[in-house]
């Protein structure tokens, strides 16, 4: 495999987890990255919270959108190196059939969009989301794509999905 990657991050909504991990993606990993977000049935909105987040944490928004998977299924659209589910309701789905045949993994991260209350408990929800994000694709942007067999790939991709 050789760069730049294409990466797809997927949730059912595509208004937080998969917009923020798309905005991390691209900043940490703007040389060797490039990185999309999608939902399964997607709301057509960005959430106020993640982009509230994004902005203080200095990511770019311009151009994040809310956008349906099939846009990355369709024909001539972008070969993805890369899916990572980032919703377990995105992971138990049937995908499209991605062209290029990319690696896959499940990163689930909890869903701070379905915290009910007040705003700071919302706010520490999308916190703790996006710090689970970054963690995670600043231990995937370290890995050595290029030099690991498949297998050895598949299973680093696995590993970083079950960290907390």
């Amino acid at each position: 495999m050789e760069g730049p990657f294409n990466v797809l991050f997927l949730c059912t909504g595509n208004s937080a987890r998969s917009i923020m991990a798309e905005a991390i993606l691209n900043t940490i990993g703007k040389d060797k990255f490039r990185a999309f977000s999608a939902g399964s049935h997607p709301t057509g909105r960005l959430n106020p919270f993640a982009l509230e987040l994004l902005e203080k944490n200095r990511l770019p928004t311009a151009g994040l959108r809310s956008k349906d998977w099939s846009e990355f299924s369709r024909p001539g659209a972008a070969s993805m190196h890369f899916v990572f589910t980032v919703c377990d309701r995105a992971a138990a789905e049937t995908c499209p059939i991605w062209p290029g045949q990319p690696m896959t993994a499940h990163w689930g991260v909890h869903d701070p969009a379905a915290i009910e209350g007040a705003d700071e408990s919302k706010r520490s929800a999308f916190l703790r989301a996006y710090s689970e994000l970054y963690r995670r694709i600043s231990l995937f942007t370290c890995l050595p794509i290029e030099t690991l067999d498949k297998l050895a790939l598949k299973e680093k991709l696995e590993q970083i999905g079950r960290m907390n």
